[in-house]
């Protein structure tokens, strides 16, 4: 495909593909976020009240470890049909899901839907890459991260809003009409031109990494919160896990088309890049996991009140997306990223040092300006990836970036959780205590997480964009 126009507005010639990307994106991000405030009523409906957490957790699970094999199967055969297969398997979780009789069917239906989520995150970005050059990405990506901020408000207000006017059941009906949508759009604006060659399926490959990572992602989701770390169960799957992680490097190797080629940890941008990203996963679900629970345990702030505190996040980071590209376009993606870093340590550091004289407002202009440095951070380090590279490896580099940033997410939901039960579990001092000590614990985590990433951003090349790439359209 090629990119005609310099406009990157919904007006312009590949306005309707992304304002596709964008509703198919919204569909991911909101279905992340809408359930938590119906958590209550689908207990009181289906019951096991003990089994909830893993309507979070198989939905994150299934996610990231899909993502290596969708993002190859994609730069084989092309973005539209994955994208078109994840909207359909997110469609059919979605309509399984609104009709669940009990929570283990729940949550076997939330597994569906989660290998939908995992085509669809990556194709977005990955189309975005293919449809505008890279002088144009940074503002496109800009939009689509914008999703992610507003899914942030809205997914828990209709949650609340069906459990309490209608019924929880249609937290996921209400995907039904907008995946039909969004698969139509797609289906007639998106047009890709690709050679039809035979290729062969790396299944042994897949099966791998998709076992192995789904062992080790348990292990750290629900160690020390269902089984105890030392448990057999838990270093089994420690083990397991490893020796086929350890296998599937074998497996790659030798194949002839492999999931993950071996090429992609070759290259000092890619890895760096995909380091940073990992980063990035853990700092957002860290807080936006932790900055509610503080604001509504320390302040007794209604639920309404500690979202919109924590949207200011998501304001920021698309704020700073869309204009990244004047900056690496003049210092380089490099320093754009260490840029970045610079606002999300101050904002880091903000919410760490005044945890224990909370102020809803010091919270709100932290996480802006957190907001700000991840979107200085994120976009730059994906396009820096994306750019590195021909279309027909675009999908599993960018795919790789997305992985990073799902098992960042992933083990941060385990070290922060563990971090927080552990100072909960050993005091006896008044809850409000507890929850500021806990959250502050987890903030200066939080702090830890983006100086890692400083580290990993160091190793980027100081390359610079050449103008006639910068301007050069995408071709496939």
């Amino acid at each position: 495909m090629t990119a005609n126009s310099v406009d990157v507005g919904f007006r312009s010639e590949r306005g309707p593909i992304l304002i596709a990307l964008m509703l198919v994106t919204g569909l991911v991000a909101i279905d992340g976020t809408i359930i938590a405030t119906a958590v209550p009523s689908i207990v009181k409906d289906v019951g096991d009240a003990v089994a909830f957490p893993w309507l979070f957790s198989v939905y994150l699970l299934v996610q990231a470890v899909t993502v290596p094999v969708y993002s190859k199967l994609a730069d084989t055969i092309g973005r539209k049909p994955i994208m078109l297969i994840g909207i359909g398997l997110f469609l059919l979780g979605s309509i399984l899901c609104g009709f669940a009789w009990s929570m283990p069917s729940l949550i076997a239906f939330r597994v569906v839907q989660g290998l939908g989520a995992g085509a669809v995150a990556p194709m977005s970005i990955t189309i975005a890459g293919d449809i505008y050059t890279v002088q144009e990405r940074a503002k496109a990506q800009g939009y689509i991260a914008s999703v992610w901020g507003i899914a942030s408000v809205v997914g828990p207000t209709l949650g609340g809003v069906f459990s309490q006017y209608v019924s929880w059941r249609w937290i996921f009906f209400v995907n039904v009409p907008l995946s039909i949508l969004a698969a139509f759009m797609i289906i007639r604006t998106l047009h890709e031109n690709i050679t039809k060659v035979k290729h062969r399926v790396d299944y042994l490959g897949a099966t791998l990494v998709t076992t192995g990572l789904t062992l080790i992602i348990l292990a750290v989701l629900e160690g020390g919160v269902v089984w105890p770390w030392d448990a057999p169960i838990s270093v089994g799957a420690f083990v397991v896990g490893g020796l086929l992680l350890l296998a599937f490097a074998f497996v790659e190797i030798r194949a002839r088309e492999p999931v993950l080629p071996v090429w992609v940890f070759s290259r000092r941008l890619l890895v760096s890049t995909a380091f940073v990203n990992l980063g990035v996963g853990g700092v957002v679900i860290g807080l936006s996991a932790y900055v509610p629970t503080f604001l509504q345990g320390a302040l007794h702030v209604s639920p309404l009140e500690a979202g919109l505190t924590l949207a200011a996040l998501t304001v920021g980071w698309p704020l700073a997306a869309s204009q990244s590209g004047r900056f690496y376009l003049r210092v380089g993606f490099r320093n754009t990223v260490l840029i970045g870093l610079a606002f999300a340590i101050a904002g880091t550091l903000t919410l760490a040092l005044t945890a224990h004289a909370p102020s809803i407002a010091v919270v709100a202009v932290a996480c802006f300006i957190i907001g700000l440095g991840m979107g200085l951070i994120a976009v730059p380090s994906v396009v820096a990836a994306q750019s590195s590279v021909e279309w027909n490896q675009r999908g599993v580099v960018t795919g790789t970036q997305l992985f990073a940033r799902s098992i960042g997410s992933a083990v941060g939901v385990a070290v922060f959780g563990a971090i927080a039960n552990a100072i909960i579990g050993s005091g006896s001092r008044a809850s409000v205590h507890l929850v500021v000590e806990s959250s502050s614990a987890v903030f200066f985590g939080v702090v830890i997480v983006v100086i890692v990433v400083l580290v990993a951003a160091l190793g980027m090349p100081n390359s610079r964009v050449p103008a006639a790439v910068a301007a050069a359209p995408a071709e496939a």
